[in-house]
């Protein structure tokens, strides 16, 4: 049974979808307003908020693709609600947390949560739906989800102004236990489809798989963010590095034969497929860059207020929204290519405005001009490098597809929030302040720039002027609602 949008069912089963992974979203893009007011709080640095960042960002990437194999195998509805209410207790824990390391730990929790409820939300719209209704249910959930990330930072900053960064996280709670409650209720009661039949078979789950790629990250990750602290050459951080590489090695083996991967490699075979999540990654790992460490340069080092700070990357979100659509249609007539250069060049334009961001700088003429050329590159890029994924691969393949790179671009953000102030010469900086920063910051941007610069010249070299898919060996598993827009 498929249903009507605009039935009371169909409204509600869009209702629950929107709000589970609006608070996934709105969490997202509000913390790193609040990140200067938890360093004061707790007298962290830049290393402090690497964790608080990473920590949520672990988890989300690397369990993903697990979330939507469980949603897959033990019913949508079902996972989807447990992830709600994990991430609301997660998100309550991290309001009341009272130092750094419980803070970080529920944040993994969060993460962990997350990962369970953003890849399901979709797929109960895509199984709810068929056709032109389908196309439409997911048009108002990416529509209400661009809405909740653009006034996250707007939002952020009036909390942590009006009454406390911990208000941060506790004004998601409701959103997500609202959402679990529609669902369960909705979905249970009018006997909405949840699963394909072939979801419900007794298919087993690459648990080791997901393991392993955790443990990987989180060495990696850890190693990258302690090293300038306590030094590369300290046991721990060997430890870490080293472990998190081999136990990458183990993943691939794994996956390689596993009969159900939870990352089936054959998709990488198609050359678009690999390049345009390169191109993902390298784009995204400098957005993230500039948002983790934008906040606190506005805050403590031009004296933005919380509110005023969010505020000021408005105007870039308006242009997304405004613009990304029209650059979705481009695409249809062009191909994906050409406006995923450009859009990635423009983009690598604005990151270098985004260094003359120095105390004393004018928001009319430096601030404002920035964020307007970054957003334009934004809004030629996102829509055609969607298209340029789901094209890479067989019709069977585009649910892992898109849900491999939304995960890579968690990834990305995970990757870029640690080595960007080790290779920016901030790395373990105990100050998020004053002149060090500053300078520190300035380079960022221009490496920055330099990955946006690199994510053209990839996307240049290895997508298709019209494109068009190429045929690939469909993964092992076929993941039919498992269907993500690009990784927002």
């Amino acid at each position: 049974m498929t249903l009507k949008l605009h039935s009371a069912a169909g409204r509600w089963v869009v209702a629950g979808s929107v709000l589970g992974s609006g608070a996934a979203f709105l969490e997202s893009s509000v913390v790193n307003v609040a990140l200067p007011a938890i360093a004061r709080d707790f007298h962290v640095g830049v290393i402090g908020l690497q964790w608080v960042i990473n920590g949520y960002l672990l988890t989300l990437s690397a369990l993903m693709l697990l979330g939507g194999a469980l949603g897959d195998r033990f019913g949508r509805a079902r996972v989807f609600a447990i992830g709600c209410v994990a991430f609301a207790i997660a998100s309550a824990g991290c309001a009341l947390a009272p130092g750094l390391i419980p803070l970080v730990a529920l944040r993994v929790v969060q993460g962990a949560a997350g990962a369970l409820l953003v890849p399901n939300s979709l797929a109960m719209l895509d199984m709810a739906f068929a056709g032109g209704e389908r196309g439409a249910a997911i048009g108002q959930w990416a529509a209400w989800s661009a809405v909740s990330t653009a006034a996250g930072p707007f939002a952020g900053g009036w909390l942590v102004d009006a009454l406390s960064w911990r208000w941060v996280f506790s004004a998601v709670i409701l959103f997500a236990l609202v959402a679990a409650v529609i669902v369960t209720r909705h979905i249970a009661a009018d006997r909405i489809p949840d699963s394909s039949k072939e979801s419900a078979g007794a298919r087993s789950i690459d648990y080791l798989g997901a393991a392993l790629g955790t443990l990987s990250l989180a060495g990696i990750v850890g190693a990258l963010m302690s090293g300038p602290a306590i030094g590369f050459t300290d046991w721990r951080v060997l430890a870490a590095g080293i472990g998190g590489v081999v136990f990458m090695g183990a993943f691939i083996v794994v996956e390689r034969h596993a009969v159900t991967p939870i990352l089936p490699l054959s998709i990488f075979r198609s050359r678009q497929f690999s390049g345009v999540n390169a191109t993902t990654f390298l784009v995204y790992g400098a957005l993230s860059g500039l948002f983790f460490l934008l906040m606190p340069q506005l805050q403590e080092n031009l004296k933005y207020s919380a509110l005023r700070a969010g505020a000021a990357l408005t105007p870039a979100n308006v242009i997304m929204l405004v613009f990304s659509p029209i650059a979705g249609r481009a695409s249809a007539r062009v191909g994906p290519r050409a406006l995923m250069t450009v859009g990635a060049l423009v983009a690598a334009a604005g990151m270098m405005l985004f260094a003359r961001v120095q105390p004393g700088a004018s928001y009319l003429t430096t601030i404002l001009p920035a964020i307007v050329v970054f957003g334009i590159g934004l809004s030629i890029l996102v829509a055609p490098l969607t298209s340029a994924v789901l094209s890479a691969v067989t019709e069977s393949d585009t649910g892992i597809a898109s849900g491999i790179n939304n995960a890579v671009a968690r990834l990305a953000g995970l990757i870029a929030t640690a080595a960007l102030p080790l290779a920016a010469g901030i790395g373990g900086s105990a100050k998020i302040e004053g002149a060090a920063f500053a300078a520190g910051y300035a380079r960022a941007m221009f490496i920055s720039a330099g990955l946006c610069a690199a994510g053209a010249l990839v996307a240049f070299i290895t997508v298709r002027s019209d494109g068009g898919a190429r045929q690939v060996k469909p993964a092992k598993r076929r993941t039919r609602g498992r269907r993500q827009t690009s990784p927002r």
